[in-house]
């Protein structure tokens, strides 16, 4: 089971960076006699491998203990998908043990060892945790299992076809012997490591595509699970902070009498575009950061408006982009058309709103950092901590906890920097939390963007050209330069080239134009939760000037994406779909293929005379590959279809003279219970590797619900958030 209180792992902790692309597997003796398999992800960033020097460190390990216990150190971090839960089932299987045999370590920082193999970096995102891991860890668990029986056979004297693994011992068929794993551990290190494994086939999985209970589920619920915003190093006070309302902002003055006289406040420390306040709790430091009084000298984003910034988009979309992909002929199929379809899109600003709050708690002394943290992204939060410090990086060592929400947020690091800032003023350890104001209000924001489109139908409404332009900003091109090749950013550009339908003429072109004074940044389901919405809501628009049935068209345009047509005849047979509705009432239907998943959702939604949109029902198919975790791709796209639902009635960040509007949930709304739709869920068997699965289902969602509303109103909706004003009906 997992620790509800990891260990905690330093960095420059002696691991050595040897990892051969050839060799996935090594395995060396444990100090304490165990067995150690090391584990080596392939990296993504084309570093050549250093030469075997006898020594093998991996960037991420499985041991054995001499007690049978499976310990797996994660690259990955958990955030609530589920990933403590399914990634140990993929070593589980192979190594025939029972799930409960294994407890998690996290990573330590090391971009070298724990690269994810998708990315190149040590990051937890894209919904490619299970993607990433899915041969490696398997080969890790194969590996050690054959080595295992090995040395059983070894010592029994006898050949090893005759034993087999089971539960966690290894069992000689001919005489009904049997030895433990940590029996064995210290005679298995010692076995040569074989060259090739043979990896179990789908029908003889046993954990796999079993439903599991959550490893983590238990401390979650009593409390003892221990997340970033729990840290507490001894003798550590609390600071919280107000940072410049408008970006790009400076501090001009502070009155701080009022603040300093705050029972339990022990200093202001000012910054030249925050200033925040050290105390013995956070009740004292939020009081004393409402006894401040600052005078703030704006800076040029002063004037800034959500009005501009839109301009500036549809301005920025008249112009060619950067073709991001292209098929055909558009001039001759546009020229030939019996009809043509034109449409706008607009989509806003999205804040993360994570449950737990930004936070970060440092310790800085003269010759070391120590950081306590929730981040997706280990090594970089490392990094910016040094860099900030000016400290050497091995000197600055990062604890990871259990992420009470990322999102994408904690791809950023932003946080950390701030607090190893604050903490340069501060005498010992010192936690800084952002309110829930600070959070919303100083966010890196979902982009907003605007798409035109047009297409060309023939006589008998099948679409013959695709035309898409849209502009926004890439968070790729400063997140990660060296992939933004081109002017193209290939996050900013999924779902919308990568479409599953049959369409002959086919162009897309992608505008960067990016928004002054708005940092941007990854937000849950990323390029295809603006694509999607936009592509599945246009097909909509086309199948309605064809005159056919929206679920009907879609299929007659799937026969070469037999996944995509699987998926969506099923979510549509099981929504009931054609079936007869009351008034005001509709079904929309979507279907994509992103994230290396394919997924259909039909979304059945009340509109009221007032206007105000009910979601009553959802049902989603999704074909993800092989299911590792039922109950987890389920719980996925549960929580997906919420986040997109909240997205789509209520999500908009708005800025005037500089600043955000929203600060709290009164303004920025979240999906309330009376709101949340009965969700079904249907998983198709498949035996392909598994896609990714945490953020498809937001994707999906959106364009189900505007489809739906309009087949409820006949109002066409091409701009978020849905507007229930305009869903009224005159009186």
């Amino acid at each position: 089971m997992i620790s509800p209180n990891l260990p905690r792992t330093s960095a420059g902790s002696g691991h050595v960076n040897d990892i051969s692309r050839r060799n996935f597997l090594r395995a060396a003796a444990a100090v304490g006699g165990g067995l150690v398999l090391s584990l080596s992800l392939p990296l993504g960033n084309g570093e050549a491998a250093q030469a075997d020097t006898g020594t093998f460190s991996p960037n991420a390990f499985i041991r054995i203990n001499n007690n049978g216990q499976i310990v797996l150190t994660m690259p990955y971090v958990e955030m609530g998908q589920g990933t403590y839960t399914s990634i140990p089932m993929l070593i589980a299987e192979e190594l025939e043990v029972d799930l409960k045999q294994v407890s998690l370590e996290h990573a330590p920082p090391n971009e070298k060892l724990y690269a994810n193999p998708l990315i190149g970096v040590q990051a937890t995102g894209n919904s490619n945790a299970i993607r990433g891991a899915w041969q490696p860890l398997r080969q890790a668990g194969a590996t050690a299992r054959e080595m295992i029986v090995s040395a059983a056979a070894t010592r029994w004297d006898v050949d090893p076809t005759g034993c087999h693994a089971e539960h966690g011992e290894v069992v000689h068929a001919a005489t009904g012997r049997r030895l433990s794993y940590g029996a064995l551990a210290s005679e298995a290190a010692r076995m040569p490591v074989p060259e090739n494994v043979t990896l179990k086939k789908p029908q003889e999985f046993k954990l796999i595509g079993t439903p599991a209970r959550r490893l983590d589920l238990a401390a979650k619920v009593d409390g003892t699970a221990i997340y970033g915003i729990d840290a507490r190093p001894p003798g550590v006070k609390i600071a919280t902070l107000s940072q410049s309302p408008v970006f790009g902002g400076r501090v001009k003055s502070v009155e701080d009498t009022a603040a300093k006289a705050v029972r339990g406040v022990r200093q202001i420390v000012r910054l030249a575009d925050a200033v925040a306040v050290v105390a013995d709790h956070m009740g004292a430091a939020k009081k004393g950061l409402d006894a401040l009084v600052i005078e703030w000298d704006d800076g040029p984003n002063a004037a800034l408006t959500t009005e501009a910034l839109a301009d500036m988009l549809k301005q920025a979309v008249v112009d060619p982009g950067v073709v991001a992909a292209t098929a055909g002929d558009i001039d001759a199929a546009m020229a030939n058309a019996a009809v043509k379809v034109e449409a706008s899109y607009h989509v806003p600003f999205l804040a993360h709103a994570t449950m737990e709050p930004m936070n970060c708690t440092v310790h800085l002394r003269n010759d070391g950092c120590e950081i306590w943290v929730s981040s997706q992204v280990l090594g970089r939060a490392q990094a910016v901590a040094a860099e900030v410090a000016g400290l050497p990086l091995d000197q600055v060592v990062v604890h990871n906890h259990l992420i009470g929400g990322g999102f994408g947020r904690r791809l950023e690091v932003d946080g950390v920097a701030r607090a190893v800032e604050i903490a340069k003023h501060v005498d010992g350890p010192v936690k800084v939390v952002w309110t829930r104001e600070e959070d919303i209000q100083h966010d890196m924001y979902r982009p907003m963007f605007v798409d035109r489109l047009s297409a060309a139908l023939d006589a008998k409404g099948r679409p013959i050209a695709w035309n898409n332009r849209f502009a926004g900003s890439s968070i790729i091109a400063r997140w990660a330069p060296p992939a933004f090749k081109n002017g193209l950013d290939p996050d900013t550009i999924e779902g919308a080239i990568n479409l599953v339908y049959d369409l002959p003429n086919f162009h897309v072109e992608y505008v960067r134009a990016e928004p002054p004074g708005i940092p941007t940044a990854f937000w849950r389901s990323v390029g295809p939760s603006h694509n999607v919405f936009v592509t599945e809501s246009f097909m909509d628009e086309l199948a309605a000037a064809a005159k056919q049935d929206p679920v009907a068209y879609r299929l007659s345009l799937l026969d070469k994406a037999p996944r995509a047509k699987a998926v969506l005849q099923l979510a549509a047979a099981k929504a009931g779909w054609g079936e007869k509705l009351p008034d005001r009432v509709g079904r929309g239907a979507s279907v994509q293929n992103v994230f290396a998943s394919y997924l259909a959702q039909v979304a059945e939604v009340e509109v009221s005379k007032d206007g105000k949109i009910r979601v009553r029902r959802v049902v989603c198919a999704v074909d993800c590959g092989v299911p590792v975790n039922p109950n987890t791709i389920e719980a996925q796209i549960q929580s997906a279809i919420m986040f997109g639902i909240t997205a789509a009635l209520h999500g908009e960040i708005t800025v005037k003279q500089g600043r955000v509007e929203q600060s709290n949930f009164d303004a920025y709304e979240i999906l309330r219970i009376d709101e949340a739709p009965a969700v079904e869920v249907y998983i198709i068997p498949s035996t392909e590797a598994p896609g990714g699965m945490g953020e498809a289902g937001t994707s999906a969602i959106v364009p189900a619900v505007a489809n739906a509303i309009f087949a409820a109103t006949g109002q066409r909706i091409r701009k978020m958030p849905i507007e229930s004003s305009d869903l009224r009906l005159p009186e």
